[in-house]
């Protein structure tokens, strides 16, 4: 019985550790089929180590999204590993320590600047890095923390994901006529090194225990990697702009 992405090529950015989203994701598209490329930074060393323990051997490459010259050797460097692309994942984010924790209206702007580029910015970057190897459509697929709302601790992170979400729908628009779907996963919070990063995670986390309708687990990133797998498949051939919520419903809970 053949995989949901059999045959399909993507890039997959973000895999950092075992409990990263990405190689959730890296690990169930290799399983259902997929033939993938990693993408690191700033430590593809990291990367490398953490791809072996995926399914199948993988190339690591290294890639800064706010570096020009990293984003023009992209399509060249993925297309002789792979000779095109069917989908890409964008599971990347950042902001410095000031514009995170309690700093919000103290945040100078270089900092909030730096956030929006790699965050938010990056998603139509990778894109369009990507887009000569997708030929015959694709899809790429992010992952978001819903901007709906302002979070505890997460301050600058926020209109990061809210810009991302705009990017999204506008990647989706202009992109759609090339047969291109741009979607976003809203994932509920798990305890990989993004959030580990964030000043105060455990009071973000502690609303998912007597909020969200189905069980949640912190240390359960599959979901999210499944729900990134299903969106990368032809199981959605029409949908594109749309954020899928991987929460456990809490989104849908006002009180």
């Amino acid at each position: 019985m053949s995989g949901i992405l059999e045959g399909k090529r993507v890039l997959i950015t973000g895999v950092l550790l075992e409990s990263s989203i990405a190689f959730h994701a890296a690990k169930q598209a290799q399983e259902q089929g997929a033939e993938i490329i990693l993408t690191a930074f700033p430590r593809p060393t990291l990367t490398e180590r953490i791809a072996k323990k995926l399914p199948k051997p993988t190339k690591v490459i290294e890639l800064d999204v706010t570096n020009d010259e990293h984003l023009a050797r992209l399509a060249d460097v993925v297309g002789e590993e792979l000779g095109g692309l069917d989908g890409v994942v964008h599971s990347i984010g950042f902001a410095p320590a000031d514009a995170l924790g309690g700093n919000f209206l103290n945040t100078p702007f270089e900092s909030v600047a730096t956030a929006m580029h790699v965050s938010a910015y990056s998603l139509k970057s990778l894109t369009m890095a990507c887009l000569p190897l997708m030929q015959n459509g694709g899809s790429v697929v992010g992952l978001t923390f819903d901007a709906q709302f302002a979070w505890p601790q997460y301050d600058w992170m926020g209109p990061a994901k809210a810009a991302l979400e705009a990017t999204s729908r506008y990647v989706a628009r202009d992109l759609g006529k090339q047969n291109i779907r741009c979607n976003l996963i809203s994932a509920g919070p798990l305890a990989s090194m993004a959030a580990k990063s964030i000043p105060g995670f455990s009071d973000l986390a502690a609303v998912w225990d007597n909020r969200s309708p189905l069980e949640w687990d912190l240390k359960d990133p599959e979901p999210a990697g499944k729900g990134i797998v299903a969106l990368l498949s032809d199981w959605f051939p029409k949908t594109t702009g749309e954020i899928i919520h991987v929460d456990g419903g809490l989104h849908a809970i006002g009180a």
